[in-house]
């Protein structure tokens, strides 16, 4: 994986918890590395490992904690520059998210070792959706659900996320999601 999700995990655990914190994460999870660079790329493994050294760490579980990362992935690229990028592919939270492979596509000519999830939105009804999350890694889904949640602040659009299959069932994770009228406040 990229940097960029790894300097976004440090972020979540350096402003929450502390720099001890981050440390001890580190001493874990068997970290060498000073500094991530954003546009370099990590073997998966070491983001597993920092995922569970924190969990350990903080005391927090795994699938809380990646849902955090979620909501923080989404602030932390909003802010290193990505967020030009993401208004691009959408001014809508439905339109970002029909939007999110060619998305993807374009990321890749700038990270050309990326292999991106895919997604596909499928109306259901007004305001109603299934989302379904194809990733070659495991374990991710609740990131998904922290980063829907981190989209549904950026564009103001409440939603409900409920978590309706997943990868073991289907060999796909699915969402639905309900588009809610009220604007964040």
């Amino acid at each position: 994986m990229y940097g960029l999700l790894n300097k976004a995990l440090e972020s979540l655990v350096r402003t929450k918890h502390g720099d001890a914190a981050w440390d001890n994460v580190c001493k874990l999870a068997k970290l060498h590395i000073g500094t991530f660079v954003s546009m370099e790329q990590y073997p998966d493994d070491l983001t597993y490992r920092l995922i569970q050294a924190s969990s350990e760490v903080l005391s927090i579980p795994t699938a809380d904690l990646l849902s955090a990362l979620g909501q923080r992935w989404i602030e932390h690229t909003a802010r290193e520059g990505y967020g030009e990028l993401i208004s691009m592919f959408g001014s809508t939270l439905q339109e970002f998210l029909e939007n999110l492979d060619n998305m993807h596509a374009r990321i890749g000519m700038n990270f050309p070792k990326l292999r991106p999830p895919s997604f596909v939105l499928v109306e259901q009804g007004p305001g109603l959706f299934d989302l379904e999350y194809h990733s070659e890694r495991e374990g991710l889904a609740p990131m998904v659900v922290g980063q829907l949640k981190g989209l549904s602040k950026l564009y103001n659009q409440p939603i409900t996320i409920e978590h309706t299959g997943t990868r073991a069932e289907l060999g796909h994770d699915l969402f639905r999601l309900t588009l809610l009228d009220a604007p964040l406040e």
